[in-house]
C-alpha cells in the first residue's frame, strides 16, 4: 500500500490516530439485553454489537420459535447467549438480574414477553412491534408480510395486470430495526449528555408508511397510485430483460441516452422514427421498446450485455440471485462476503458483512456465532461485577436532541435527503445545497405552487442554499459553512467532491472535528468506478428482485428499497460517528455503498431454505387480502377454507379476512396507497402531519419513525423556496 492508499484506508475506517492504537466502538462498555422474537429487534441488536455494544440475546426453551430464530446464525452473529429454560425458577430469577443490571433493552411486546420489571430511570427501553402503542391496530402481532399488505408496500409491488406481490425480504422488519439502532444512539445520546433514560417505541407500520414517499404525491392530487412492475411509470426503456442466461437490467433517463442504446442494438434510425423520438412518446409506446430491448439482449448473455451497455454508458446490472453474491466482485472487494462457522448448524455458512465495517470501527469479536447458552457464566460475572456508568445530573428540558448541530447536505431524491430530513427532526440546523435551478426533484410533478409533493415529503425541516460549486465565491461560501458545521451528507457521484477541492483530508483540515458521510450506489472504494446507481440497479445487483418474484419474473420492489435503506444505514452511521466525535474530539469520515446496505438487509435468507414467509394474494370484490400462508397460490390457500377464487371474488376483503382467520389463517386486507393514508392507523400515530409553509400553501409531511418518550423528534416545517437561506450564508460569511 502506497502513503495516498494508506491516508485514504485511515480516513475510510474513520481512525486519524496512530496505527497502535486501535479505535474504540462507539457503544463499547454498554450492556444489551435483546428479549424481543421479532426480527426487528434482533436487527437492532445486531447492529448494536457491531458498534461495540455487549449484547445478550435471550433464547427460550419450550417457546414457539419465530421467524427470527429461523436464520439464526445471523440474528445471533456477536451476541452472548443465555438460554431461558421455561418454568425454571432460576433462570427466570438471573433473567431479573440481567434485565436490572442492562443499560438498554430490546423488546417486541406485542410477540413476545416483555420486561416485567418498572425500567429504573437511567435505562433505555426500546420495543418494536407491528403498529406500535397506540391506534386501533396496537398490539396486533401481524407477521412483516401483513404488515407489507395494510401499509401498501404490496399494493405498489408486481404487475399492474395481476395481483400485488410481497417484497421478498423482510423490509418492515429490518427498516425497524435500522431506525430501532438510530433511536437507541439518539437516546444513548440524551442519557450521556442529560442523565436519563427512556422508552423509545417503533412501529413496522410507521417504517412501511414513510417509504411510500414515491407514492403519496399522487394521492396528494387526488390520483391512484399504482403498480408499474419493472418499469418506471416516468421514463423508457427502464426494465428488466431476459438475457440468454440470466435477468439483466437497462435503464434510461433521456432521450440522448436513448440515442446512444439504439446505436449499441445496431438500430440508430430508431432514435429518431416518430412515435419514439421523445421520452414522452417512448413511454405511451413502452410495449414496443421494451420488445425491441428484449429481442436485442436475448441474442446475448448478461455479461455481454452488462459490458456493451457499460461501455457505453448507459445504467445497467444484472439481476443476481441470493446465491450469486458470495462471488460478486463489488462486495469481495468491499469484504462484504465471509465464511463464519455457526456451532448450532450445518458448520461453515457464507453470511453478508456489516456495511458499517468500512466508515466505523466495530467489534473485534462479531464473527462468532455463539452456541445456545454459551455465555450463561460470563454474563453472571458480568452482572455482579458491573458498575453502572456514572451520569450527569438529570436534564429533563425540552431541547431536540441534536439542538445546537449544524447539518450540510448536499443531496437529492432519496438517500442524503432522508438523513438530513432525519436529522432536522431531531433538532439539528439543516441546510440543504442545491445548483442553480434547484435540486432534480424539486419540480417534479404533481407539484403544489412551483415545488412537488415528492420534493416536500423528502426535505422538510431543511433551508434551501443555491450555490454554483464552480465558482469560486460560492466555493469560499461552502467553506465558510463547512467550517461551522458538525456533519456533510453527501450522495453525488463519488470523487464529484474532491474534484472540486473537497477530498477527505482536505474536509478535516477545513473543519477536523466534521462528521463526513457520502452514500452511493457501490461504494467511495468499488469495483465499479463511476457506474450509474439507480435504486433499481442496486435491487438488482443486491438479491431484491431476485427475491421479489411476480409472476416468476425477478421484481423490484415499488418503493425505492434500496435508496431507504441506504438512507437509513448513512443515518446510524452518523449518529454513531458522532457518539465516536464526542469521545475523540475528531471528525470521522463515513462511505456508505446502498449495495452494501441492502445485501445486509437480505442476511436472514442467505442460509434459509425455502426463503423468506409463504403469502397468497386473493382477488376479492373490492380488492384484494393476503393470506399467510405455506401456499403461494390464491386457488390452494382458498382451498383451506373451502373457497373458490370465483366465490372469493363475489365477498368484501373483511368478510374473507374474518373467514380466513376462524380458520386459523393469518390474513390482512391489501390497501392502496390512498387507503393507507386516510386510514385510522395512519391518523392515530400521525403519520402524515400538514404544515404551513412559508408560500401559506399546506403541505403533507411524513412525520419520523424515531418515536422517543421524552425527546421525541419534530416535523415542524416544510422547506421553502430555492437560495432562502442564501442571505444568511452571506451574513455568516461576513462575521
Amino acid at each position: 500500500m502506497n502513503d495516498a492508499s494508506a491516508v485514504e484506508s485511515s480516513l475510510l475506517t474513520g481512525s486519524h490516530r496512530s496505527a497502535a492504537a486501535a479505535p474504540t466502538p462507539p457503544l463499547a462498555g454498554l450492556l444489551v439485553v435483546e428479549l424481543g422474537e421479532r426480527m426487528g429487534a434482533a436487527v437492532c441488536g445486531s447492529l448494536l454489537a457491531q458498534l461495540g455494544a455487549d449484547v445478550a440475546i435471550v433464547e427460550r426453551s419450550g417457546v414457539p420459535a419465530r421467524d427470527k430464530w429461523a436464520s439464526r446464525a445471523a440474528n445471533t452473529l456477536g451476541k452472548r447467549s443465555l438460554l431461558v429454560r421455561t418454568g425454571d425458577a432460576g433462570d427466570d430469577a438471573f433473567l431479573d438480574e440481567l434485565l436490572r443490571a442492562a443499560d438498554i433493552v430490546l423488546m417486541s411486546s406485542d410477540v413476545s414477553p416483555g420486561y416485567r420489571h418498572k425500567p429504573h430511570p437511567e435505562q433505555i427501553v426500546c420495543d418494536v412491534t407491528a403498529f406500535g402503542a397506540s391506534g386501533p391496530l396496537a398490539g396486533k402481532p401481524y407477521s412483516d408480510v401483513l404488515v407489507q399488505a395494510v401499509a401498501g408496500l404490496a399494493d405498489t409491488t408486481g404487475d399492474p395486470d395481476a395481483e400485488p406481490s410481497r417484497i421478498g425480504f423482510p423490509f418492515c422488519e429490518v427498516s425497524a430495526g435500522i431506525y430501532a439502532a438510530a433511536a437507541v444512539l439518539v437516546a444513548q445520546r440524551v442519557r450521556r449528555t442529560r442523565g436519563f433514560g427512556q422508552h423509545i417505541d417503533v412501529a413496522l407500520f410507521d417504517c412501511a408508511v414513510g417509504a411510500l414517499s414515491t407514492f403519496l404525491p399522487f394521492h396528494a392530487v387526488g390520483k391512484a397510485a399504482t403498480r408499474a412492475g419493472n418499469r418506471h411509470s416516468l421514463a423508457a426503456p427502464w426494465n428488466a430483460y431476459r438475457a440468454s442466461d440470466g435477468w439483466v437490467l437497462i435503464c434510461t433517463a433521456t432521450d440522448e441516452q436513448w440515442s446512444r442504446l439504439c446505436k449499441l442494438i445496431g438500430q440508430p434510425a430508431l432514435a429518431q422514427r416518430a412515435g419514439f423520438a421523445t421520452n414522452a412518446e417512448r413511454v405511451s409506446r413502452r410495449g414496443e421498446v421494451d420488445d425491441t430491448l428484449q429481442q436485442w439482449a436475448a441474442t446475448l448473455t448478461v455479461e455481454q450485455c452488462i459490458e456493451r451497455l457499460t461501455t457505453n454508458d448507459i445504467a445497467c446490472g444484472p439481476i443476481l440471485t441470493l446465491d450469486q453474491l458470495a462471488t460478486e466482485s463489488n462486495l469481495l472487494h468491499r469484504k462484504m462476503v465471509r465464511r463464519i462457522f455457526d456451532p448450532a448448524g450445518p458448520g461453515e455458512i457464507t453470511i453478508p458483512g456489516s456495511p458499517l465495517a468500512v466508515s466505523l470501527p466495530t467489534a473485534a469479536d462479531d464473527s462468532r456465532v455463539p452456541a445456545p447458552d454459551e455465555h450463561r457464566a460470563y454474563l453472571k460475572t458480568l452482572v455482579s461485577s458491573r458498575k453502572r456508568p456514572a451520569l450527569p445530573h438529570q436534564d429533563a428540558g425540552k431541547a431536540l436532541p441534536l439542538a445546537g448541530m449544524r447539518v450540510v447536505e448536499i443531496g437529492q431524491y432519496t438517500t442524503a435527503p432522508l438523513v438530513g430530513r432525519q436529522l432536522g427532526a431531531l433538532g439539528a440546523e439543516v441546510f440543504k445545497i442545491e445548483p442553480p435551478g434547484g435540486e432534480g426533484s424539486r419540480a417534479w410533478p404533481p407539484t403544489q405552487g412551483n415545488r412537488g409533493y415528492f420534493f416536500a415529503f423528502s426535505n422538510s425541516d431543511k433551508r434551501s442554499l443555491e450555490l454554483d460549486l464552480r465558482r469560486q465565491d460560492h466555493l469560499d461560501s461552502f467553506t465558510a459553512l463547512l467550517k461551522t458545521a458538525d456533519v456533510l451528507v453527501e450522495n453525488l457521484k463519488p470523487g464529484s467532491l474532491a474534484r472540486l477541492g473537497f477530498g477527505r483530508k482536505e474536509l478535516l483540515e477545513i473543519n477536523p472535528r466534521l462528521v463526513y458521510c457520502g452514500i452511493s450506489g457501490f461504494g467511495a472504494s468499488s469495483s465499479y468506478p463511476g457506474r450509474p446507481a439507480f435504486d433499481t440497479v442496486v435491487q438488482a445487483m443486491s438479491g431484491f428482485m431476485d427475491l421479489t418474484r411476480a409472476g416468476g419474473v425477478p421484481t423490484k420492489a415499488g418503493i425505492s428499497a434500496a435508496d431507504i435503506v441506504g438512507g437509513e444505514f448513512g443515518l446510524l452511521s452518523i449518529l454513531a460517528a458522532l457518539e465516536m466525535r464526542d469521545q475523540t474530539g475528531r471528525g470521522q469520515m463515513l462511505d456508505v455503498s446502498m449495495q452494501d446496505a441492502a445485501v445486509s438487509a437480505t442476511a436472514s435468507l442467505w442460509n434459509e431454505m425455502p426463503r423468506g414467509q409463504g403469502a397468497a394474494f386473493v382477488r376479492c370484490a373490492d380488492g384484494y387480502i393476503c393470506i399467510e400462508a405455506g401456499e403461494t397460490d390464491a386457488v390452494s390457500a382458498l382451498g383451506r377454507l373451502g373457497q373458490s377464487p370465483a366465490t372469493a371474488a363475489r365477498m368484501t376483503r373483511g368478510t374473507l379476512v374474518e373467514a380466513a382467520l376462524k380458520a386459523g389463517m393469518a390474513a390482512a386486507p391489501v390497501r392502496s396507497v390512498s387507503e393507507v393514508a386516510l386510514c385510522e392507523q395512519t391518523a392515530a400515530r400521525k403519520l402524515i402531519l400538514e404544515q404551513r409553509g412559508e408560500d401559506d400553501r399546506l403541505w403533507p409531511l411524513l412525520n419520523s419513525p424515531l418515536r422517543l418518550g421524552l425527546t421525541p423528534p419534530e416535523v415542524k416545517r416544510p422547506i421553502g423556496e430555492l437560495g432562502e437561506a442564501n442571505e444568511e450564508l452571506r451574513l455568516m460569511g461576513n462575521r
